[in-house]
């Protein structure tokens, strides 16, 4: 839980999950040094590495706040942990193996302090390897049911180069205004990791929060440094359609149900053909995991559901066609 009232006027908490991430460390956190906004606070969430990380960081870092978790309690139980703890009146969630320019702190919070409408802000997110190609310019959901990346494997050639609303910020370079957590609550603990920050999206804009990418916050990232593979496509398979029973009004299920189930009809076919593969495999039975939630997500939807602000209209306009 949070708590409005203690927030730190003007400062930026960045809360960095880590696990076995101590190559990427050093990079991360002089990056964040470099920044030309104060004040900051870092929080280095450590879900029981077995790298060395958390010696690396209270020998080479000790001013970064480190929190050692006994287990490993994947990308949600590490960031709810940090941002519990923080006292920002902005809140960063960042990827171990991202380094930001040394102006970003300072553009997400001037963003902030511009739009008192804003609850959070999108970063512009480039490759770590090849910086001008686009990760992420905000993230976007379609009719019928997915989330995907705005701009994803384009050249960076100046076409999301100003301010625009997006639907969502990517978890991997996240920034929250304290209070709109404090009304939404925070990262669904049950997702564990991937399609957490969807979830944190559309409960936003369910509340009336809206979303700013900001392409003076650049991040460059690491694809897949810190999860992939088989334990992205179960999730990924799971969360999907969680995110779907938990978020999606229903007069929006009314109106794109079919689409979406088709959708979904062909991810789970395209899985079946490469069923030798592994990751397609992983796809299928986190699905199937979906699939069995949903009792456990119908209750968790009727509170979100009861909560909404917005009308119908307006949520169809935030969704890509």
């Amino acid at each position: 839980m949070l708590y409005e009232g203690d927030a730190e006027e003007g400062l930026l908490s960045i809360i960095i999950p880590n696990w076995n991430g101590l190559r990427y460390l050093p990079v991360c956190l002089a990056s964040l040094q470099r920044q030309d906004h104060a004040p900051l606070e870092i929080f280095v969430v450590d879900n029981a590495s077995q790298d060395g990380s958390c010696d690396y960081l209270r020998s080479e870092h000790p001013r970064v706040k480190l929190l050692e978790l006994a287990q490993n309690r994947g990308f949600t139980g590490a960031c709810n942990e940090g941002l519990r703890a923080a006292r920002g009146e902005f809140l960063a969630l960042l990827n171990n193996d991202t380094e930001v320019d040394e102006r970003w702190a300072g553009a997400v919070v001037a963003a902030m302090k511009r739009h008192p409408e804003v609850g959070s802000i999108a970063s512009k997110m480039l490759l770590y390897d090849r910086r001008d190609v686009i990760h992420t310019a905000g993230d976007y959901f379609t009719r019928d049911g997915c989330a995907g990346n705005r701009g994803v494997w384009e050249r960076d050639q100046g076409q999301f180069e100003r301010e625009e609303w997006v639907f969502s910020a990517c978890g991997g370079a996240a920034v929250y205004r304290r209070s709109m957590l404090c009304d939404i609550g925070l990262l669904d603990d049950d997702f564990f990791f991937s399609g957490e920050d969807v979830d944190l999206g559309w409960r936003a804009q369910l509340r009336g929060w809206r979303c700013l990418y900001v392409p003076q916050a650049v991040v460059y990232h690491h694809l897949s440094a810190s999860g992939g593979g088989v334990t992205a496509s179960y999730y990924d398979g799971r969360n999907s359609i969680a995110v779907l029973i938990k978020n999606l009004p229903a007069a929006l299920w009314w109106r794109y149900g079919a689409k979406i189930i088709w959708r979904q009809c062909r991810r789970a076919g395209a899985a079946l053909r490469s069923w030798r593969g592994a990751e397609a495999r992983a796809q299928l039975r986190g699905m199937m995991a979906g699939l069995l939630w949903l009792p456990k997500m119908l209750r968790k939807r009727r509170a979100v559901q009861a909560s909404r602000r917005v009308g119908i209209e307006e949520l169809e306009q935030l969704l890509t066609p």
